[in-house]
């Protein structure tokens, strides 16, 4: 059995998250509690739902979303310490689940996520007033430099909104991407940093960092969950989008006071 734990940031790595923009946290989840996140994620990728995104070319499940609304544990997970209190440590108490959702790169198909950055979609589609969202990532396999890791550019959220089109037409996921001309800028500027580590690794970066993943060509399969957590005070103005893309329950959420992942 594992006790709770709560996780803070010492103050490297809240000037790391300050100054460029993500932190990578490795070992925050243990084997078990990993291999239970897997378990219901096979239980929500086989559920026949269109909060299942596919991919085009692959027939593959590429995103699961609304996932704290379609499965307890992961809900759990949502406000699990581990999470939550660095979330606080940066945007304080209140805060609510903006969206949670599950993203594959299923070995030798899983497809690319385009350069972007996320407040581009949450302010244009949701109306949300400023980047002040915290994406928080738990890795649920190994990512390596071969099966599609996140790809940042360190310090890009400093430049504010960067220009962004939408694009509906590379994948199944319309999204807001950034032009290469920006993405090339930025890069010449502050190069490239891959997030990779072993399974239970947790990444958390800001609404402004630009950031994309390449293709899996490799022989192992990639999933990451993924938690948006936003200020009460910043929440969504355009209620366009369903509620598994954002979330409508807008009260501030409480950390669990046990293990939700035993």
């Amino acid at each position: 059995m594992y006790g709770i734990k709560k996780m803070k940031l010492n103050k490297t790595q809240l000037k790391e998250i300050e100054e460029n923009g993500y932190v990578i946290l490795p070992d925050c989840f243990s084997h078990e509690e990993i291999n239970n996140l897997c378990k219901a994620m096979t239980t929500v990728f086989n559920e026949k739902t269109e909060a299942n995104i596919i991919e085009k070319s692959s027939g593959e499940v590429r995103t699961a979303m609304g996932l704290h609304l379609r499965s307890k544990i992961f809900d759990d997970l949502t406000r699990h310490p581990k999470f939550f209190e660095p979330a606080c440590q940066i945007r304080g108490h209140n805060l609510y689940i903006q969206q949670t959702k599950i993203n594959v790169k299923a070995a030798f198909t899983g497809e690319v996520w385009q350069w972007h950055y996320d407040f581009a979609t949450h302010s244009g589609e949701d109306g949300v007033p400023k980047p002040l969202a915290l994406n928080l990532h738990v890795f649920l396999d190994d990512v390596t430099e071969f099966n599609g890791p996140l790809f940042f550019i360190p310090k890009s959220h400093k430049y504010g909104s960067a220009p962004s089109k939408l694009d509906t037409v590379t994948t199944n996921y319309p999204l807001w991407v950034v032009d290469q001309q920006t993405v090339k800028a930025l890069v010449k500027e502050n190069g490239i940093v891959s997030a990779r580590g072993k399974a239970g690794t947790v990444v958390i970066f800001v609404d402004n960092m630009v950031h994309g993943s390449a293709q899996n060509m490799s022989p192992m399969d990639r999933a990451i969950f993924s938690v948006i957590l936003n200020p009460c005070d910043n929440a969504q103005t355009k209620f366009a989008r369903t509620e598994y893309k954002h979330g409508r329950d807008f009260k501030p959420i409480e950390a669990s006071s046990k293990n939700c992942l035993e």
